[in-house]
């Protein structure tokens, strides 16, 4: 069984710049640039007005870099999942820590995972190419859905939990019946891989983030396209939808992190200051805040309006990859290459 410490810390306030593998592939990308972005890493002067935070959690009982990691719906579990060297998703008590199951891959890097919208099955991706479907109570394996070229990029229950869609490096998207498995339908998503896909909240249609800045929709009945938008941007490495999916935000190899109209392509708001390299980015339940962490290991709060840097998240020694919201927003829960994931309080303050 794994370890569960908690840790008490304190630093000061400063100025600062699958759930899943849209964290892998964006510090793959990230690692392209890392030496010459590095190189022109300056201090922008910018004030900020930033609170400090305590982990109320570290969840220690990984080997490896732990790359995913998701609140269950009722925000009573967490599930992690790590790259090679381990080979394990564990499932735990998000209150106490307590390490409540280990499922075992079969030889390939976890990378992505997904809660069904009823919290009774947890799916997983891996770089082996099949989908694994387990039960999130017992950990018996219930079904594989295999994917036939290169790996899955995204992977997402549309809200009323009875379809499952997926996203890969081979550019295909597609969708299955969560019951089934029945395939339902496949099709090409565009020259660029996804880094973010997710169901409309009607469960009506899909919509992508891709890695070139385009961001693309989708009727998830019949595939027709119905949006096409290309974000100013540079080449994006972490991105995310709000609740409502209206706004997306999208983080890039310039260190900008922005905020777009997620219909018109608007851009709405950018960070302010340079956050360092993003590798993954999350909004609050409610949209009013955004989280990412960074190659530094840092993990920061954004007012997700204004720009503003309104928390700093700091414990993890090596980069932070995964990042996630508790769905009542009071918890962030992040990964990292340390070989933790850390449950940190961030209830909104006066």
């Amino acid at each position: 069984m794994g370890k569960c410490t908690t840790h008490r810390t304190r630093w000061f306030r400063r100025s600062s710049c699958l759930a899943g593998f849209s964290a892998a592939i964006g510090w793959v990308m990230v690692g392209i640039a890392l030496v010459s972005s590095l190189m022109g890493c300056v201090d922008d002067g910018v004030e900020t007005v930033t609170s400090a935070r305590e982990e109320t959690l570290t969840l220690k009982g990984h080997t490896a870099t732990v790359m995913g990691v998701v609140f269950s719906p009722d925000g009573k579990r967490l599930a992690t999942a790590t790259s090679l060297g381990d080979l394990t998703v564990k499932v735990w008590d998000a209150t106490s820590g307590q390490e409540m199951l280990t499922l075992r891959a079969q030889r390939a890097a976890i990378t992505i995972l997904a809660f069904s919208p009823d919290g009774k099955w947890l799916a997983e991706a891996n770089s082996s190419k099949p989908i694994r479907l387990w039960d999130a109570a017992s950990g018996q394996e219930s079904r594989q859905w295999k994917w036939d070229t290169g790996w899955v990029s995204s992977l997402v229950y549309s809200p009323d939990g009875k379809r499952l869609a997926a996203s890969g490096t081979d550019l295909m998207v597609k969708i299955w019946d969560a019951t089934s498995g029945q395939e339902m339908l496949a099709f090409k998503a565009h020259t660029s891989p996804v880094q973010r896909l997710v169901f409309s909240s009607d469960g009506t249609r899909l919509l992508a983030a891709h890695h070139d800045g385009t961001v693309k929709g989708w009727d998830a009945t019949s595939g027709q396209e119905t949006l096409t938008l290309k974000l100013r941007t540079d080449r994006v490495t972490a991105a995310a939808f709000d609740a409502d999916r209206k706004r997306l935000a999208s983080a890039s190899l310039d260190r900008t992190v922005k905020v777009w109209d997620a219909t018109s392509g608007q851009e709405l708001v950018m960070l302010n200051g340079k956050p360092d390299l993003v590798g993954s980015l999350a909004f609050s339940p409610d949209g009013k805040r955004l989280a990412s962490t960074a190659l530094s290991g840092e993990v920061k709060v954004w007012d997700a309006t204004s720009g503003q840097e309104t928390v700093q998240l700091k414990g993890h020694n090596q980069p932070a990859h995964s990042v996630v919201f508790s769905p009542d927003g009071n918890r962030l829960a992040s990964s990292s290459s340390d070989k933790t994931v850390k449950v940190w309080d961030v209830t909104p303050r006066p």
